[in-house]
């Protein structure tokens, strides 16, 4: 086995701005075994994330930052091909930091064994997988949605989004999504049983407010920050919740991250806002995944993967999520 060969890209600099290829080396090393306590897995699927271009900056965080000439952190799924833990026998599949190469060998601190007979393994890194888990406890926990609340999320057509979305269908709500184009927000619709949708390129996303949330917005599901945060803030219900999960539109700023100007309208309308870690309920995640696993038994709950296939192509498929060309979950196909 040590005769072969581990491709990996490891971060060369930490990116001001947009990542690019040369934020990247791209290293081919020989492929060691396991040592006493440690495990060999062949990676199968990435999870493409946007909070990967957090992990880049050197910057106090929820989690240390990737080290310069660090094997590029990721997500993903993998099968066990040698092992010297007792917890992980030749032969079982995983989940865990495998990393931005084609084999992950170490200590497996917070991996845990999946089942490809209960479910495709790409399903592990979306609806089942951290992308679920945001989407639940976020909405669940934070957002505490009620029937016949109005609830809009944006980044609606992502891949927490579209799981959110729908958890406050099954919870009895009003679901506005806010997305990118046509197709997008036809999808939410047509395929996820949305209320209604605004298609930020092309309207003017206050105006689609408006139209669609006559009432206000009680549950506000955040994704991208900036203007479109600004812009709902400026049409809450009373007493309303804001969850912050996430802010993409500013993740790639030269300057400063650009803060909501119309904050004031959280204590017009004694309204919260709330920032989300999804490790918070890490205790929690087999539970949630069980209900989820069943939702999507019945029908109730879709999942959507968008697979993108070669592990050469990573900084580029990075990429995809910043300029919104992803659908649905982004996974790297090894």
């Amino acid at each position: 086995m040590s005769a072969q060969l581990n491709r990996q890209f490891l971060l060369a600099q930490r990116p001001v701005g947009a990542v690019s290829r040369a934020t990247f080396d791209y290293v081919e090393k020989p492929l060691g075994e396991p040592a006493a306590g440690q495990i060999l897995v062949k990676n199968e699927y990435l999870s493409i994330d946007p909070a990967m271009r957090g992990w880049m900056n050197d910057a106090k965080s929820y989690i240390p930052p990737v080290g310069i000439g660090e094997v590029m952190r990721a997500l993903g799924v993998g099968q066990v091909v040698a092992s010297q833990h007792p917890g992980f026998a030749v032969g079982d599949y995983v989940n865990g930091a495998l990393g931005v190469q084609d084999y992950f060998l170490g200590e497996p601190k917070g991996f845990y064994k999946v089942d490809p007979k209960r479910a495709p393994l790409p399903l592990y890194l979306s609806a089942l997988g951290m992308t679920g888990m945001t989407a639940y406890f976020a909405l669940l926990d934070v957002g505490a949605p009620k029937a016949g609340d109005t609830v809009v999320l944006s980044g609606a057509a992502g891949a927490v989004g579209t799981i959110a979305g729908q958890i406050a269908k099954i919870k009895g709500c009003r679901v506005i999504g806010i997305a990118g184009g046509k197709e997008k927000c036809q999808y939410l619709i047509d395929e996820l049983g949305f209320d209604g949708a605004i298609d930020y390129k092309n309207e003017d996303v206050v105006a689609g407010l408006k139209r669609e949330c006559p009432k206000g917005v009680d549950v506000y599901f955040d994704n991208v920050g900036g203007d479109i945060l600004d812009a709902v803030l400026s049409r809450l219900a009373p007493k309303a919740r804001v969850v912050i999960c996430g802010a993409i539109s500013q993740y790639n700023n030269k300057e400063a991250v650009k803060g909501p100007a119309n904050y004031l309208s959280l204590l017009v309308n004694r309204a919260r806002m709330e920032g989300f870690v999804v490790m918070d309920y890490a205790s929690q995640f087999a539970a949630a995944a069980q209900e989820m696993g069943g939702w999507m038994a019945e029908g109730k709950l879709k999942s959507k993967e968008d697979i993108v296939e070669g592990l050469q192509t990573f900084p580029e498929t990075l990429l995809k999520l910043f300029s919104g060309e992803n659908f649905g979950k982004l996974v790297l196909k090894v």
